[in-house]
């Protein structure tokens, strides 16, 4: 995916289901929601919230029984290229789906933002273990801890930049491809 064109601009045009994996997710897609860092907002937003709700039948029944006046994608945050998410034939046509992938797991962010990510390697843990023991007095998968933790949005802002130069991830959508072009070099 080139840097320059940016696959995911018309979503600024179209109504979005932000479906959050978990609450690290959430929190970090309100926070970049709450300081207009997306290229779409909460009007966008159908019911103008994220959800947690990850499964495609109940997603059909909660959001997709309705009529649009413009198109409607569905953005999916999560870190498991194989976890299934497949609409039902009468939807599959009118839908498009786009994984988000904040792979091996959301808490790399805090790695990245945390400038820890050379002895994260070392560690051979994962990022939520190896930041667990790094910020080892902080429940660092607590709503209040990360809405503290992510408050400051240029933090964020740059772990996600920094995510995405890794060359693992190429070819793939990340938080970077939501942004607004003014946030992506941050």
């Amino acid at each position: 995916m080139s840097e320059k064109m940016n696959p995911l601009d018309f979503l600024a045009d179209q109504y979005v289901i932000c479906i959050c994996e978990g609450t690290a997710e959430e929190v970090i897609m309100e926070t970049l929601l709450d300081n207009d860092c997306l290229m779409f907002n909460r009007r966008n937003l159908v019911d103008r919230d994220v959800t947690r709700i990850r499964t495609a039948e109940k997603i059909q029944s909660r959001f997709l029984n309705r009529e649009f006046s413009k198109p409607v994608s569905i953005i999916r945050i999560l870190d498991s290229r194989s976890e299934r998410f497949r609409l039902g034939k009468l939807y599959q046509q009118r839908f498009s789906i786009y994984p988000i992938y904040t792979r091996p797991e959301i808490e790399m962010l805090m790695v990245l933002a945390e400038n820890q990510y050379q002895a994260f390697r070392k560690s051979k843990k994962k990022p939520s273990d190896f930041m667990a023991g790094y910020l080892p007095h902080s429940h660092i998968k607590a709503r209040s801890f990360l809405q503290t933790y992510y408050s400051d949005v240029d933090k964020l802002l740059h772990a996600i930049h920094l995510y995405s130069l890794d060359a693992g991830h190429k070819g793939e959508y990340s938080l970077y491809h939501l942004l607004k072009d003014e946030y992506r070099d941050i």
